[in-house]
């Protein structure tokens, strides 16, 4: 059946809130419900980790507390309802005993361990449930929400951005000459800067390599000012263990992950373990670097991590792509040149705007910067969501 206008506005409204929680939902996926009779939400609300409750039945609460009866009434969730016992038990069965008549679901689960179980549960209860075209403009956004969770929960590794700011000319940064160690260079404005924070805020992970850390020394903190759940973790790949243990990245508490090769200086890896960081020794890869693809693998089953964030330079952003690990690429470009001599986007890989052309799903914003606009090109390589029907 088409979709009604009051059902997508429901919809888009569960998506909202959804969105809004995407940085306090990890490991968990983002979910967002809103609970409608007639013209009258009777409760909403979105899943928070620490909060245990999934979405759903923060709705069903909040409806209770404002009195409702939801008895007939038409739930509207962005993600299928769980059909299986966790922290919390299945929100189809919380929704048959709260006696919904309707569901309209935006997208399926992408665990292929309980994929529409929970859809089935709720049709053999006589619930009208009617779930989205993937290719609706609102099944898509609900999946794309959800692209680190449908990453990790089929394979177990995190879902990889890849984001770069870049000259018209495919540059990061001017000739290493013309700059003093350590001095800010900025080729976007304060609006494009503060986008990235807000990628940084959605991300369980951020990833740099040694030559940025000793570039820049950058501090690769979260400065959204939105909330966030986990501490974003902070790697760095440093073969040789070079990161000085004055760098901005410290004081750690917990929150930076060293990633060196398995021969690396002993004296080294305790100084910076001193400083509080995790130092992960993993096999060598391409030209005796640390493998990423190991890294990956460690990221998601030792510390569950559904999106890494990489923020890196030439070295790091060729080692991904050539590898093929990078699901979704965000470039930059502003309105400056840099010139032949400028640091090259990556060292093997074709130009940022060749890579624009083998990407799906691209979208374009821009950003003031001053007199000219920064814009900003975002699409993908992989499809977390491909297996999902």
């Amino acid at each position: 059946m088409p979709l009604l206008p009051q059902d997508e506005l429901h919809l888009a409204r569960a998506l909202h809130l959804a969105r809004a929680a995407v940085s306090l939902a990890s490991p968990n996926p983002t979910v967002g419900c809103v609970i409608v009779r007639g013209e009258h939400i009777l409760g909403e609300g979105a899943h928070h980790f620490d909060a245990f409750d999934h979405a759903e039945i923060v709705a069903l609460k909040q409806a209770a507390c404002l009195g409702h009866d939801v008895r007939g009434a038409t739930a509207y969730v962005t993600l299928e309802p769980c059909s299986h016992h966790g922290r919390t038990g299945p929100c189809a069965d919380a929704l048959i005993a709260a006696g919904i008549a309707r569901c309209m679901v935006a997208t399926v689960d992408p665990n292929p361990l309980v994929r529409g179980n929970g859809i089935a549960r709720l049709r053999a209860a006589d619930i009208e449930t009617t779930v989205l075209d993937s290719a609706t403009p609102l099944a898509r956004k609900a999946r794309r929400l959800n692209d680190a969770f449908a990453e990790f929960i089929q394979w177990k590794r995190p879902f990889v951005t890849l984001k770069a700011a870049v000259s018209i000319d495919g540059r990061l940064a001017p000739p290493p000459h013309t700059r003093q160690d350590q001095e800010p260079y900025w080729l976007t404005g304060e609006s494009a800067r503060a986008d990235v924070q807000q990628l940084r805020n959605a991300s369980d992970a951020i990833l740099t390599g040694i030559g940025t850390v000793l570039a820049d020394d950058p501090s690769l903190t979260d400065r959204s000012g939105l909330p966030r759940r986990r501490p974003l973790l902070r790697i760095v790949m440093d073969t040789h263990l070079r990161t000085p243990p004055k760098a901005r990245l410290f004081p750690a508490n917990g929150d930076v992950l060293i990633a060196c090769s398995e021969s690396a200086p002993v004296d080294a890896e305790k100084a910076l373990i001193d400083q509080g960081a995790e130092v992960l020794r993993l096999p060598a890869g391409v030209f005796g670097r640390p493998d990423p693809s190991s890294l990956l693998r460690e990221l998601g089953a030792r510390k569950h991590i559904l999106s890494l964030f990489i923020e890196g330079g030439t070295h790091i952003n060729d080692t991904f792509l050539q590898q093929n690990l990078v699901d979704k690429v965000v470039l930059y470009f502003a309105d400056v040149e840099l010139g032949v001599d400028g640091v090259k986007f990556a060292k093997r890989w074709p130009s940022p705007y060749e890579l624009v052309q083998r990407m799906t799903e691209t979208t374009r914003t821009t950003f003031p910067n001053g007199t000219t606009e920064d814009v900003r090109i975002t699409g993908y390589r992989h499809d977390p969501w491909s297996a999902v029907a």
